[in-house]
């Protein structure tokens, strides 16, 4: 098996596994998961928002491809399967876009360097 393949396996595992991201924190009733956290959320942790997040966060919050990793109309749908279904179309989708950034660069810089 080539290191090609071991490493879409190992990805593909991944995929399967981004549900955990809302299984376990609400398993532990841990609010959110780490990392994902909203501005007014890190007001609230840290007691201020630095400005660079600040301004950022409007940006994301409006342009997001998938917001919240969910599609239109299923955030208020509070079943699991819906959102880990989701979760897992929002990874596919962000490994497909980084994946042809990179397949394309790597290209353009193999090809400048002919």
């Amino acid at each position: 098996m080539t290191i090609t393949k071991k490493l879409w396996i190992g990805i593909g595992v991944l995929i399967l596994l981004t549900p955990l991201g809302l299984i376990l924190p609400d398993y532990f009733k841990a609010g959110d998961a780490w990392g994902e956290w909203e501005a007014d959320t890190i007001q609230k942790l840290v007691g201020y928002v630095p400005q660079g997040i600040e301004k950022l966060s409007v940006l994301w919050k409006k342009n997001a491809l998938l917001p919240d990793y969910c599609f239109k109309g299923w955030d208020d749908k509070a079943i699991w399967p819906y959102q880990s279904f989701a979760y897992i179309i929002a990874a596919i989708v962000g490994i497909a876009v980084i994946s042809t950034i990179v397949f394309s660069l790597g290209k353009l810089l193999a090809k400048n360097n002919d």
